[in-house]
């Protein structure tokens, strides 16, 4: 029986302190995200810090430090897939972003649990915490910042609604934006079911002046057969 012959009791000990290290660095990251009821909560973070933990622990006891380096990629890139799992887009919006980061670096915690660097672990898990928590207010504070759009480089929509989409109004619409020296990029136009038709301008510029786009706006809001004109600006990374 090979158990007999591969046990050590001294080796045992060390893989159950690695173990039980991740398990409750994983638990202190997942409380974290299960309070904040984020997509991977407790039972997630823990068991992905401990799988790290296992899988570069054995590395070590079958093949030493350069097995264990080998398997540490792996299970970098593994995690990789795993966090890819969360990230759901909705529009153009990306969510679960930090829920991945937060996978990610669990499983850092668990590899350095694996290979007998708990204090490192520790730390790593100090860090994680603040930047999930900590750095929380400095986001929302940045977030209140307004959107300077002569300094920020951005993609701005001019949008037309009008009664029906006709070739003219697409021309008027491009001439003045020109006449303004915002040239067009880009035009779609959007066919709704009662024969109306929005029309948007992508423009080429990446910072506008606010005063003149709203000017122009207002010019063609009175033109035949449009009901409505606005403008809009997203950030482009």
């Amino acid at each position: 029986m090979q158990f007999t012959q591969t046990f050590v009791l001294a080796d045992f000990l060390d893989t159950a302190i690695s173990l039980a290290g991740a398990f409750v660095l994983g638990t202190v990251i997942g409380a974290e995200r299960q309070y904040r009821q984020r997509t991977a909560g407790l039972r997630t973070n823990v068991l992905v810090c401990v799988g790290a933990a296992g899988f570069v622990d054995l590395a070590m006891n079958l093949g030493g430090n350069d097995r264990a380096v080998q398997v540490i990629s792996y299970v970098v890139s593994g995690i990789g897939f795993l966090g890819a799992g969360v990230i759901m887009k909705e529009g153009t919006n990306v969510r679960g972003l930090n829920t991945a980061a937060t996978l990610w670096s669990s499983a850092a915690v668990g590899a350095c649990a694996g290979a007998d660097r708990l204090a490192q672990g520790a730390l790593l898990t100090v860090f994680i915490l603040a930047g999930n928590t900590l750095l929380r207010p400095l986001v929302n504070a940045i977030n209140r910042i307004p959107l300077d759009e002569q300094a920020t480089e951005a993609i701005h929509e001019v949008r037309v609604r009008a009664l029906s989409d006709a070739p003219e109004l697409r021309e008027a619409v491009t001439e003045a934006l020109e006449d303004a020296r915002y040239p067009v990029a880009d035009m779609e136009v959007e066919v709704a079911g009662d024969g109306s038709a929005e029309l948007v301008a992508t423009l080429t510029s990446a910072s506008v002046q606010p005063d003149e786009l709203d000017a122009v706006v207002e010019r063609l809001s009175r033109l035949p057969g449009v009901s409505h004109a606005t403008w809009e600006s997203s950030t482009s990374e």
